[in-house]
């Protein structure tokens, strides 16, 4: 009988249960209700949430109820839990809740049923006719693993399910699709849990002659079969050695156990032998050499064999341990070989030292000494294996390798301690070799935390000095900060444990900070954003767990004034309240909220962060807020809503959650005590938050509905939805089963209930509903996704009939539309339709609908209907295209109709197949056939497959036969035409959505099949799914179309090749194989880019083959892309052609970069290296260029991580040389060959200047540069390329002697730098002799490379680095004019640079004298190099002040090239510029300014500019004024400067520097008589350059120049008359631009709010506060009320920044306009500008200038005439308003006007006019006559209501405005958004 049978069954029993036990029938339904529920649920957690409580629900029925049931209703009872049971074996947690339901039943009522019920369930897998499916195997496994009971069966019926186990597994391995399947895998795990589970029912069958042996010998043959190769899939051959294993550990004799082991050992080796376990013996057959039959061994015998049997001697031989003698050299072997399955061999060898731990008490004894001295070859072998795999670059072997390393130390310990053996050399051995590492290395710390317990911190920290500096770039790396950061934990744990037990705790933390806190506040403090953020996460709360008051030491320290500090602040707080669980209020006593609000309100996103998780986080969740808290997070939210971070977003989102969790966890505690009657004294308290913390999220709950309107920006609406999300997630009962923490508590309902009797928290109004829905046509996905996501997840179910038919209209018309964003929101609105609506309202009568329902009763009707309507709508658009393509474009373009279906059947549909019938799927595949068959002809025309070029030929002709124009006016545009873009665009999206679609919708198909009798696909149909993808990756050259069918192809394959049918993973298999036939064939094809799509379809194929096998049509498919890209060209090749063997090169390189095969294509990477370093060499282009692409792809790939540290270099990543080689043995031959192929060339020549090209040269060199340098080889091998390497130096190609020096480093032992600088140097010619300038050059480039490396690991004066400095010194000619070549002078100089400390006086005196006189002599013809020498030479004399001055002192004597170069360099060096020098600098380049503006170079002038700007500045701190007999000159400059500006002559840059040079000389001018008008002038370049339409670069000047002129200006104009005037246009210009697009603007903008605040504030601190952008807006509008409301426009620039736009033009402009067949539309100039949100800032600045019009009479002036003026159109837009009457129902016109930002930010402008001249008509008599107040007013708040109602939300300062009746309130309250 059907679960479903037996649940009707029990309904019908307990209708009919005696009424006395009516309670416990309740609960006995409830129960039954969920398990029903468990069983229809398609999710796990909800799944396994139903099983809990009804486990809870059953305890609650009495044993005497149970007991009292009838023994017929008991039966179904346990009947259906079986029947549960059964059904969710896949789920293991799900089975065992069902089997504690059955135990209790056993225990409690009838066990004699729950076996018999069991037994007959386990029998009819037992007694079946067939071959174990694996659906009985699921079953059996089941009752042995997940149920009692279904064990003590198991344990009865055990030899005849061991015979039908044994009967199946033959017939397993003879099929394919079985083998290498789930079947296959499910048949070894029952073998295995029987023999674990049941050993001493096995043993007698294996260790004892009998007559029942023969079924666990098949058992075991097959088992061997597998673990040898019959089976492919790698899972299960390692399943099975496990399975062998364990059953030898069955043996009761550790004898003849160990015997069985050995002989399993030397079984696992590559020849034919026989296996004897006990007295089985079966015959073992390797089928290949992987090394997997070898790892199953070993693995399955130190996973299962006990230490008994693992230190059996061989009896056969002189091995005398298992252990050591047999299975070490097994496991060295495996890890030594570079195999696929390189990470299992290392798990195994991590597990092998586990075994010898646990072993080492009993090798000690047998052996009679120790296990590991120093001198061991097995310690040496141990060592050598965890050392070279330390930077493997396969994934999880570095991992194992460092556990491995710290159970090898952890043995040496214990065989020291064993034998006391105190030295215990080999540590310091190691710890010594860690130290030489550099600091790159990421091994280096996992390494020293394994080794620091048993060296000890006292020891190791002194003998390695450069720790903190280590620490703080691996801190500032990525890949390297979790070491670090481990690292530090270790360390001061370690000292922690050595410290004495005696001091008390603050004594602990001042040890502590002697060592750390310099380190930790420096990280802490940074500029770096990776290191401050890794500091305040890793750092604080290790240091915080090991010294508590540590926390007071790094509080005392900090300055919240001073940079960093105040973020350090908050990270410090945050951190300390986190570990200690104490309130950090108190710590710095009534400062700390002060500083908390300095942190919120600060510009930097990660301080306001900080800031914001120390106010939210608590590690009681019970912790309420308390009211401070709230006010302040009050304040907080609003102003950060349009913060333009997305990290900034989501960690708002998390912290706001914490913060609602802490209310609502707070709140129902008080609910809970109340209802339990505990009350104390802070009860009355703890009600008043209960109070604010309800009041809180009601507030929190409206607020994100205010911002979500069209017009507000992407990042408000983004913030506002995810703080919605938050209310939502936080505080409903809405449980989301995809989640496995942060659900709801089960009594929230107590909540909710309290909020709402205080009409608080209804979440769920049509008003809100209509507002998400307007976000549905939202231009960003991430807003559609996140509206439609909280319509769906937290929304009543079902809309309102006529939402559901308006959003139904406005669904089909959008998909419909050509543009393809509008075409996903419609398809976004079919899927909320589909989920959300109780019926199906398409307009289809559902006739056919109707017919499947009966036929299928378990259908989904309204998702049926739906499919069958688009289905019907997909074949409209297919016709139209196929009648008029032109047509179809613009008004079915197909794309829409297929993402819609995507969207309904595979995102919606629970089960496809209650959703599709056979029927229609066969109508649908068809469909989808015909219409890429239809799009590809309309592409390629009559060629097939074409060229790009073609493709875009064919749609040009297809528009002229369309539309009969000519098509010469189209090719003689450059742009393609409207037309053109439809069709192309019409053409790769809907190739691209059936890509997509159908791949995704064969994998729903196959997937949900295994719970289905039949399939609705047969082969045929996926053989034509194949062809599809096959047509479209070959034929169709657009790359978007390619990509976007190659992820739908990828799963259609995945689900294909993962198939237990054999005839359906052959479909991939042979595209694959006539896809590698595409390669090898010659096509008369134009050269296609990187081959189109072909390389994509194979990737495709390989990507979806199983990981866990061996992978054989990667490796065929590999070998024969290699062979076709190694043959020889034809004689005849045309260059014009794909040829074969590109196109085979450009497939590898794909593989190679194919994210989805990983690290598999590692094994093949010496061959495809060595092929594309050999193609290079080919005589054709395009298959340099193709080899080229494919050896870059490689190196990414097999180099490791790159270091992102500045001092790393760009290119250096992190494996060395040695571990490179280790990985890559075969590559180290090839390379060396070639390499001393060239350097032996190089030596032949005798002109020296002879060019050879080798093109392979240069990329092996910077392969071999881009390894990590300073890491000792122990075996030397590497020491051949140096050599080569240093004869390469000899190269007449530039780049190659650059790159040799790098590769020098990198391939150069640390040991070895001094010996080959000595050997360097001592090679470097005297003046007289003759020598090659190439060789040369060179030679000093690979000495300094060499000396920067040595340096910086050794700085101390050696006896080397002596001799090194004496030779540099001897060779001083090469830096002087004797030496003729500028390249040779500036390497040269770089190393008298580097070594400048080591150097006498006297030399440098003569060097910088010579370069004096060198730099101003004139150069005579073009000299290459010249200006490298030039800034080299600057750099070295400008780093003595003397020569500085003596340089710029002559600055216009120079000659021009000269001049360019010391402005270049001054803008590189200022910072490090002395004062004196600084000076010097600024008087010589204002003196030539002048001349510099009117020379013809716009690039010397803009770095001129700079150079000067930087003089200027400081850094931000102004120099004295100039003198005063300058000005006139000043004068000039600045009108020259100004002239271009106006003229807009010189473009971006220049004019940028130009804005910037200007404002700075104008701040600096003294005469006010002429600078006024200077002053406006400047004022209006700024307001020109503000624009939006402005170039950024321009924008971010003028931002800049307010905050280094404006202030300074507004502060020396302060008692001048113009001041107000000229304030009120800045204040004016950074209003605007703290709306511009550009983040940078912006904050500097805010610098400028900022600076002026601190100036007019008097603040003695020496550093500004800078505050967040809205902070900033708000602060200049005080400014200009506070100076500047009497001035004359102030009112007009208030006005200025309402929005514009005239609501009954709006109102016009919406009904004419009809729907739009364009494919592009006009993007807004400033995404980032909020006319709306503007509206709210400016109406209280407008009430407060009505409230001073008292005070002047020109003010009153004009506030009356801005009345009389604007009443009448304002009256007539609120009138407008009135008559906007929505209708009662739910209309397709007011869902238009919803989403109409126009209309929006014109309600905003209409609204902030009347409330302010509703103020004026209150306070102002003189002009009452012009309208009524009263009437007015009510006007205003009835239209405001109904806007409301109908889903219209305003900006919380206008709603204030509206509901306060007298708006003047406003004036009190801080209603600003």
């Amino acid at each position: 009988m059907s679960f479903e049978n037996l649940i009707k069954h029990l309904h019908h029993c307990l209708i009919t249960e005696d009424p006395a036990s009516e309670n416990g029938c309740q609960i006995l339904q409830q129960f039954v209700n969920k398990l029903s529920e468990s069983s229809r649920s398609r999710v796990k957690r909800s799944k396994e949430r139903s099983l809990e409580e009804a486990v809870q629900l059953l305890k609650q029925i009495s044993e005497a109820q149970l007991r009292g049931m009838e023994k017929e209703h008991l039966l179904l009872l346990v009947r259906l839990l079986l029947s549960l049971q059964l059904e969710m074996v896949s789920i293991s947690t799900a089975c065992r809740k069902v089997d504690q339901m059955l135990q209790h039943l056993a225990a409690k009522v009838n066990h004699q049923l729950v076996y018999k019920e069991t037994l007959q369930s386990f029998q009819s897998i037992v007694h079946s006719d067939q071959v174990l499916s694996l659906q009985d195997l699921q079953r059996a496994c089941m009752f042995l693993e997940d149920s009692a009971v279904g064990r003590e069966v198991w344990r009865e019926s055990y030899m005849s399910m061991l015979q039908r186990v044994s009967e199946s597994l033959p017939v397993v391995l003879q099929e394919e699709s079985q083998r290498d399947g789930l079947n296959c895998y499910i048949t070894v795990k029952v073998c295995l849990q029987v023999f674990q589970l049941l050993p001493s029912k096995v043993a007698p069958l294996v260790w004892e002659e009998n007559h029942s042996k023969e079924a666990v010998q098949k058992i075991l043959q097959a088992l061997m079969d597998i673990i040898f190769g019959q089976c492919c899939n790698r899972d299960t051959r390692l399943l099975a050695g496990t399975a062998v294993a364990m059953l030898i550990n069955t043996a009761s004799e550790s004898r003849v156990a160990g015997a069985a082991a050995w002989d399993l050992l030397q079984a696992s080796y590559p020849q034919p032998c026989q296996l004897a376990v006990g007295v089985l013996q079966v015959r073992c057959h390797p089928a290949g050499k992987d090394g997997v039959e070898r790892l199953a061994v070993s693995r399955g015998l130190l996973t299962c064999c006990p230490p008994h049997v693992l230190l059996s001697p061989n009896q056969n031989s002189m091995q005398t341990c298992l252990l050591l003698d047999g299975l070490f050299p097994l496991v060295y072997a495996l890890c030594e070989e570079k195999r696929d399955c390189h990470y299992l061999a290392f798990e195994v060898l991590t597990l092998w030292l586990k075994k010898v731990k646990e072993c080492v008490t009993d090798l000690w004894k047998m052996t009679g000494a120790r296990l590991l001295p120093d001198d061991s070859r097995l310690l040496q072998q141990l060592t050598h294996i965890v050392w070279t795999n330390a930077e493997s670059p396969v994934e999880g072997v570095p991992e194992f390798a460092s556990s491995a390393f710290t159970l090898l130390l952890n043995l040496y310990a214990m065989d020291c301690e064993h034998f006391c053996d105190t030295k215990k050399t080999f540590y310091f051995t190691l710890l010594e070799r860690l130290l030489k590492l550099p600091w790159e290395a990421k091994a280096k710390y996992h390494r020293l935390c394994a080794l620091l317990p048993y060296v000890g911190a006292d020891t190791m920290l002194p003998q390695y000095t450069e720790v903190s500096s280590h620490l703080l770039k691996c801190l500032s790396t990525n890949h390297l900060s979790p070491c670090g950061s481990e690292f530090y934990k270790c360390l001061i744990q370690q000292q922690r444990r050595e410290l004495p037990a005696s001091l008390t705790e603050l004594d602990l933390a001042g040890r502590w900070a002697k060592s750390w806190q310099p380190f930790l506040l420096e990280a802490l403090t940074s500029e770096v954003t990776l290191l401050q953020t890794n500091s305040s996460t890793h750092l604080l709360p290790c240091t915080f767990q090991v010294f508590s008051s540590a926390v007071h030491h790094l509080l005392a320290s900090l300055n919240p004034h001073r940079p960093g500090h105040l973020h350090a602040w908050a990270c410090i707080l945050s951190s300390s309240r986190a570990i200690s669980g104490c309130s950090p209020w108190d710590l710095q006593g009534s400062s700390t909220f002060k500083t908390l609000q300095l942190a919120l309100g600060s510009a930097d996103d990660k301080t306001r962060l900080a800031a914001l998780n120390l106010l939210c986080y608590s590690s009681k969740t019970r912790d309420i807020p308390s009211t401070e808290e709230m006010k302040i997070l009050k304040e907080f939210i609003p102003q950060n809503l349009n913060c333009e971070s997305s990290p900034f977003r989501q960690h708002l989102q998390a912290a706001l959650r914490r913060f609602l969790v802490r209310i609502r966890d707070g709140c129902l505690a008080h609910i809970r005590e109340v209802k339990g009657k505990k009350k104390d004294v802070s009860h009355e308290s703890r009600k008043d938050l209960l109070e604010q913390g309800i009041g809180f999220v009601e507030w929190l709950g409206q607020l994100p509905y205010s911002f979500l309107s069209p017009g507000h920006s992407y990042q408000r609406k983004k913030t506002a939805l995810l703080l919605l999300s938050a209310v939502l997630e936080t505080c409903t009962d809405t449980w989301s089963p995809d989640k496995k923490k942060g659900q709801p508590p089960g009594n929230i309902g107590l909540l909710i209930d309290c909020a709402r009797q205080r009409g608080q928290w209804e979440f769920f109004s049509r008003t809100k509903q209509l507002l998400l829905i307007s976000c549905l046509e939202d231009s960003t996905n991430e807003i559609r996704e996140l509206s439609a996501g909280m319509l769906l997840r937290f929304f009543p179910p079902g809309f309102p009939a006529d939402i559901a038919e308006v959003l139904e209209t406005r669904s089909r018309q959008l998909l419909c539309s050509p543009r393809v964003q509008e075409a996903q929101m419609g398809a976004l609105m079919m899927k909320i339709l589909l989920q959300n609506c109780s019926s199906c309202r398409s307009g289809h009568r559902c006739e056919e609908c109707s017919l499947s329902f009966a036929a299928n009763t378990g259908g989904n009707p309204k998702a049926l209907c739906m499919v069958r309507v688009l289905l019907k709508e997909l074949e409209e658009h297919y016709l139209t295209a196929q009648a008029d393509m032109m047509l179809s474009t613009r008004t079915k373009p197909i794309h829409g109709v297929l993402c819609a279906l995507q969207r309904c059947l595979l995102e919606a549909a629970d089960d496809i197949y209650t959703t599709l019938d056979h029927s229609l799927m066969i109508n649908l595949l068809e469909l989808l056939e015909n219409i890429s068959l239809l799009l590809l002809a309309v592409l390629h025309g009559d060629h097939a497959p074409p060229s790009f070029c073609d493709m875009g030929n064919a749609i040009s002709s297809l528009i002229s036969q369309q539309s009969g124009c000519n098509q010469t006016d189209e090719e003689d545009c450059v742009l393609l035409s409207e037309e053109h873009s439809l069709v192309l665009t019409c053409c790769w999206v809907s190739l691209k959505e059936t890509g997509i679609f159908l791949g995704s919708l064969v994998e729903k198909i196959l997937k949900e099949s295994k719970q289905h009798s039949e399939c609705l696909l047969t082969k045929q149909d996926l053989t034509r799914a194949s062809k599809v993808f096959k047509d479209i990756l070959l034929k169709c050259r657009h790359w978007g179309a390619v990509e976007g069918c190659c992820i739908g192809f990828t799963k259609f394959c995945t689900s294909l090749l993962s198939s237990s049918d054999p005839d359906l993973k052959d479909i991939p298999a042979q595209m694959l194989k006539d896809g590698l036939q595409v390669v090898q064939c010659p096509r008369s094809t134009s050269v296609t880019r990187r081959a189109a799509g072909l390389p994509m379809l194979i990737l495709c194929v390989l990507s979806a083959e199983e990981a866990s096998k061996t992978r054989p049509l990667l490796a065929f498919s590999m070998q024969t892309l290699l062979d076709t890209a190694r043959r020889p060209l034809d004689e005849n090749w045309d260059q014009t052609l794909d040829l074969p063997q590109v196109c085979a090169v450009h497939t590898l390189q794909a593989l190679v970069r194919g994210a989805g095969l990983g690290a598999a294509v590692l094994q093949f990477a010496p061959g495809v290296a060595i092929l594309s370093l050999t193609l290079l060499r080919s005589p054709c282009w395009a298959m340099r260029n193709a080899a080229l692409q494919l050896y870059s792809s490689l190196c990414s790939r097999v180099l490791g991580q790159r270091s992102s540290i500045v001092e790393a270099g760009p290119t250096q990543h992190s494996m060395s040389p040695a571990a490179f080689f280790f990985h890559y043995p075969e590559l180290q031959p090839f390379l060396l060959g070639e390499l001393r192929g060239e350097a032996q060339h190089l030596q032949r020549l005798t002109g020296g200047a002879k060019l050879h090209l080798q093109p392979s040269l240069y990329l092996i060199l910077t392969l071999l540069a881009q390894l990590q340098p300073g890491i000792q080889d122990s075996s030397e091998a590497l020491l051949d390329f140096l050599p080569a390497l240093l004869q390469l130096s000899a190269s007449p190609i530039y780049s190659v002697r650059v790159m040799a020096s790098k590769a020098l480093v990198a391939m150069t032992p640390p040991s070895a730098y001094m010996d080959l600088l000595i050997k360097l140097t001592s090679k470097l010619p005297g003046p007289q002799e003759s020598c090659y300038h190439n060789r040369l050059h060179g030679q000093v480039l690979q000495i300094k490379a060499l000396l920067d490396r040595a340096l910086s690991a050794d700085s101390v004066l050696s006896d080397d680095l002596r001799e090194v400095v004496s030779r540099i010194h001897a060779s001083m000619w090469l830096g002087t004019a004797a030496q003729r070549c500028p390249l040779v002078r500036a390497v040269y100089l770089s190393v008298a640079d580097s070594l400048r400390k080591h150097f006498c006086e006297t030399f440098l005196m003569q060097l910088s004298d010579k370069l004096m006189h060198d730099l101003h002599t004139p150069q005579q013809g073009l000299q290459v190099g010249l200006s490298s020498f030039h800034q080299q030479a600057l750099n070295f004399l400008c780093t003595d002040p003397k020569w500085a001055c003596q340089i710029w002192e002559n600055f216009s004597a120079a000659p021009p090239e000269l001049r360019l170069s010391l402005v270049s360099w001054l803008q590189d060096r200022w910072g490090l510029m002395q004062t004196d020098m600084k000076e010097v600098i600024q008087r010589v380049l204002q003196s030539n300014l002048k001349e510099a503006l009117l020379g013809d170079s716009v690039d010397y002038r803009t770095r001129y500019l700079a150079a000067l700007i930087a003089v200027i500045t400081d850094g931000g701190s102004a120099l004295p004024q100039p003198l005063s007999n300058s000005e006139p000159c000043l004068s000039e400059c600045l009108h020259l400067l100004l002239q271009d500006l106006e003229v807009q002559k010189g473009g971006p840059e220049f004019l940028s520097q130009a804005l910037n040079a200007a404002s700075l000389l104008l701040s600096q001018w003294s005469n006010f008589s002429l600078k006024t008008s200077i002053l406006q002038r400047w004022c209006s370049v700024l307001e020109c350059q503000r624009t939006p339409e402005a170039p950024e670069v321009l924008r971010v000047m003028c931002s800049e120049v307010l905050c280094a002129a404006g202030v300074l200006l507004i502060n020396t104009l302060r008692e001048h008359s113009s001041l107000p005037a000229i304030m009120m246009r800045l204040i004016n210009t950074g209003l605007y631009l703290l709306q511009d697009q550009s983040p940078q603007a912006r904050q500097k903008v805010a610098r400028f709010a900022s600076l002026l605040h601190h100036s007019r504030q008097g603040d003695n601190q020496s550093s500004v506060y800078i505050m967040q952008i809205n902070r900033a807006l708000l602060l200049l509008l005080d400014l200009l009320l506070q100076e500047c409301w009497d001035t004359p426009g102030t009112l007009e620039l208030l006005l200025s920044h309402l929005p514009q736009t005239d609501l009954i033009s709006v109102l016009k402009e919406a009904s004419a306009t009809g729907g739009t067949s364009s494919l592009y539309e006009q993007d807004e100039v400033n995404v980032f500008a909020e006319p709306s949100i503007m509206s709210a800032h400016m109406l209280p600045y407008l009430l407060q200038m009505a409230d001073k019009s008292s005070q002047s009479s020109a003010l009153a002036q004009t506030l009356t005439s801005w009345a009389e003026e604007n009443v009448a159109q304002v009256l007539d837009n609120l009138t407008a308003c009135e008559q906007l009457q929505p209708a009662k129902t739910f209309s397709p016109s007011w869902l238009a006007l919803l989403m109409d930002p126009s209309f929006h930010n014109a309600l905003c402008g209409l609204l902030t006019r009347v409330a302010f001249l509703l103020h004026l008509l209150k306070t102002s008599a003189c002009i009452r006559h012009l309208c009524d107040p009263l009437s007015m007013q009510m006007r205003l708040q009835a239209v405001c209501s109904l806007l409301s109602e109908n889903g219209v939300h305003f900006p919380p300062a206008l709603t204030a405005a509206v509901a306060a009746g007298d708006t003047h309130t406003l004036l009190d309250e801080d209603c600003r958004c």
